[in-house]
């Protein structure tokens, strides 16, 4: 079967594109990376309307789904929190009448 899309003899011409293009891809996305964790708003209505927060947000749901779908094929379990522990104080102003006293 002869492939259409074919550079070389031995497509060793087509390996470099798409290293190439994965190489531009790359760096694109290291860029943006580095403005979405560098640049800040003064306030939330400035970030309500920054075009380059509106893209990264929107990519996050994406890259969730993607990673999950990486566990699940890989067959890797999601990683489980430590569990933590709240101690809560009972307010006696709360209560109609004291706790009851064991003997």
């Amino acid at each position: 079967m002869r492939n259409d899309f074919h550079f070389g003899e031995n497509g060793l011409s087509a390996r470099r594109f798409r290293v190439a293009v994965a190489a531009l891809c790359l760096a694109l996305l290291a860029m943006l990376a580095f403005a979405q964790a560098t640049h800040f708003h003064s306030n939330q209505t400035d970030a309500d309307h920054c075009q380059l927060c509106i893209a990264m947000h929107s990519a996050v749901p994406v890259a969730a789904a993607t990673a999950a779908i990486v566990m699940v094929a890989f067959g890797v379990s999601a990683p489980q929190p430590a569990p933590t522990f709240v101690l809560r104080q009972r307010i006696s102003s709360l209560f109609i009448r004291p706790p009851p006293v064991s003997c």
